[in-house]
This record gives structure tokens, C-alpha cells and sequence, in this order.
């Protein structure tokens, strides 16, 4: 029988995503504001940021050590005397995770590193972090869509494998998103949810926290519905996604004031697309007027192949593919949409490109926002 393409790759990434899903899970109801910082871009990073970061490329080191990782974070901010606090609460933490029991039905084992007796040193898990700034490989977000964690909402905990540009494994882990229920962004701690794709195998989720008794994953298929009723998925953000070209849009694609946008944080936007059953989903991510902001492949790369491989389509706002093959960012990739495939996703593109004759009427002071 001929091996199955990348069946370790994703046993361990399932593994590492669930340990830090654990650990973020731990820490979502009692994050202090001395455990946060900001980065130079004004964005947040918490000590779950770096913990899960740590545990997860601890694994990853172990079981893959020739392996490039790409990852969000690194480790300047917790070294010296300045960081020693959050430093000692990071190696806490990242040990946590690390030396859990054996989760069962996962097909785990104490070689990747993990298990009662992986413990880790500070200086172990720094460098763990700092693997992380590779150019190509291997990528993460430890916590996606922060703002989220620390506001009590959505986030997810991402990682994926690309291959020579290729994305071929994609794994998210949504602590909070509802196993069972898409239609909303309301979290559901302890009903949560993790997401796994392979190319050319498939997209299933499974429930978060696992079950005592393992079952089979729940296989994941976009409707290809030519005509589905559409709506929108959006940034919570409005620093993130441009939410007025957001409403051109539905108006164009004919969306009525009963079906607004379903706003959350992060890649679990991805994974309501895969699991939604009327195919008329549509993650909707505009560039912000001002902003020359490159999209950064972390934040799309686990969630590009979980909506393909549930029969979904993704590109840029234009109609492109998405090119995971140029680094840590996508380039020349401006927008990003996500729909099932076919019609819908053209109806999609051709509403975007409605929408920007709107706006440049609209700057000619030539028209207004009715389409």
C-alpha cells in the first residue's frame, strides 16, 4: 500500500495545534494586562502569543529539526532582565502544554517531544520562538486574531506546511467557535472546534477539546450554489478590512439589511466558510483606503487550504491566485475573498470590481453609494 502524503506531518500538526489550543483556552478568561505588550506596528502579543509559539515550534523542532518555520513572533522582548517576569511565565506556560498527558486519538507519542517528561528550559523555548524567522517553510500564527483573544471573542491558533509555494497542510484551531453552529460569532468555550485539510485529501474538523471517546471527523463540503443567499464575513477589526467597500458590495451582490456581515477576529472566518451549508458565505478582506499594508501569509495560508479542499475557491480581490511563494507575505496580493466555487465566486469578483466603479464615481463627486 503506497504511504499516505504527509500523514505524519499532519498527526503532528493536529497534536501542536491542540496543545495550544489548551493552553490559550487556560488563559482566555484570566489574561492580565501586565502580560501583554505592544509591537512596533501597535499591534498586541501576549505571553499566550509567545507560550503557544514556543510549544508548538518546540514540537516542530523535534520532529522536523531540518525543517524552516515561519512565525509570527520572536523572542527580544522576553530576554534580559526586562523580560524575566514574562519570560518565567512563558517557559510556565509552554511546559504546560508540552508535558500534558497523551492526548487520546491522537495518535501521538513522547518522540515528538512531548509528554510528562518534556520539559523545556527558558533558553530551550526561546530559541523555539525564534525559529520562527525563517523566510519559507513551515508557518504559524500562535494566537490569530489577538485583539479578539483579549476582547473575549474569536480567535484561532493556525499552522500550516508550504511547500515550494505550495500550501499542502493546513491546521486551525478555534477554541471558540461552535462545533455545530457557523451562523453566529458568539463564543462557545469548551465547544470549540479544529479544523485540518491536506491537498488532495480533503478538509474535516474535529471537536475542541477532544472527546474521551474518539470519533470519526466531520468531512467538510462547500455547496457549489450558483444563486446561494450571500453573506459576508468580515474583519471585527475596522483597522483590518475596509468595512464600507464591504457594504458596496453586498449591495451589489443583492444582500438585504436582514443578512449583515458576520463579523469575527482571525482565520476562523476561513473555517465558518468551510462548514457553512448554503455555499453563499463570502470572507470578504479589502485593503484599508491609506494603508499600503501587505498581507502576511500566516494569516492565510492554513485557512487557504482548508476552503479549497472543502471544494471552496480563494483568490485575491482581482480574481488571482494567492502566492504563498515569495516569503512572509503575499506580495502583490491586494484583497482576499473566499466563496464557494464556480458562479459564486464569480458574482463575487464582478460585485468587487461594481463596487471600485462606485468609489471612483464617488471621488469624481459623480455619483453616490447606490449601485
Amino acid at each position: 500500500m503506497a504511504a499516505i502524503p504527509y500523514l505524519l506531518e499532519k498527526k503532528v500538526a493536529i497534536s501542536a495545534v491542540t496543545r495550544a489550543c489548551y493552553l490559550t483556552s487556560s488563559l482566555f478568561a484570566s489574561l492580565q494586562k501586565s502580560e501583554t505588550i505592544t509591537k512596533s506596528d501597535t499591534s498586541p502579543v501576549t505571553i499566550g502569543d509567545f507560550s503557544a509559539q514556543a510549544a508548538v515550534n518546540s514540537i516542530l523542532g523535534r520532529v522536523f529539526p531540518h525543517d524552516s518555520i515561519i512565525g509570527e513572533e520572536d523572542s527580544k522582548d522576553l530576554r534580559g532582565d526586562e523580560g524575566k517576569a514574562l519570560r518565567e511565565r512563558v517557559t510556565e506556560l509552554a511546559n504546560e502544554a508540552l508535558q500534558r498527558p497523551i492526548i487520546p486519538g491522537l495518535d501521538e507519542t513522547p518522540e515528538w517531544g512531548i509528554g510528562e517528561s518534556a520539559k523545556r528550559s527558558s533558553d530551550e523555548l526561546l530559541d523555539a520562538i525564534d525559529r520562527g524567522t525563517a523566510q519559507g517553510g513551515s508557518q504559524g500564527n500562535p494566537i490569530d486574531g489577538t485583539k479578539g483573544f483579549l476582547r473575549g471573542n474569536q480567535y484561532a491558533v493556525c499552522l500550516a506546511l508550504v511547500v515550494d509555494g505550495t500550501v499542502q497542510l493546513g491546521v486551525i484551531g478555534c477554541p471558540n467557535l461552535s462545533y455545530n453552529d457557523v451562523s453566529s460569532a458568539d463564543i462557545t468555550p469548551g465547544q470549540g472546534s479544529i479544523y485540518v485539510a491536506v491537498r488532495g485529501q480533503g478538509a474535516e474538523k474535529y471537536p475542541f477539546p477532544p472527546p474521551a471517546t474518539p470519533a470519526p471527523p466531520v468531512k467538510l463540503s462547500i455547496p457549489a450554489n450558483p444563486s446561494p443567499p450571500f453573506r459576508l464575513l468580515e474583519s471585527f477589526e475596522k483597522a483590518h478590512s475596509n468595512i464600507s467597500f464591504g457594504t458596496l458590495v453586498s449591495r451589489s451582490l443583492g444582500v438585504t439589511e436582514d443578512n449583515p456581515p458576520l463579523r469575527m477576529d482571525s482565520q476562523a472566518k476561513y473555517c465558518a466558510v468551510a462548514a457553512q451549508n448554503t455555499g453563499g458565505y463570502v470572507y470578504l478582506r479589502m485593503p484599508v483606503p491609506g494603508k499600503n499594508y501587505i498581507e502576511k501569509i500566516w494569516d492565510h495560508a492554513a485557512g487557504s487550504v482548508i476552503i479549497e479542499e472543502a471544494g471552496g475557491a480563494i483568490s485575491d480581490s482581482y480574481g488571482n491566485p494567492l502566492n504563498f511563494g515569495l516569503g512572509r507575505t503575499l506580495g502583490e496580493n491586494k484583497g482576499i475573498i473566499a466563496t464557494a466555487k464556480g458562479e459564486a465566486h464569480a458574482k463575487v469578483i464582478r460585485a468587487i470590481a461594481e463596487a471600485r466603479e462606485v468609489e471612483e464615481r464617488m471621488k469624481l463627486g459623480d455619483g453616490d453609494l447606490r449601485l
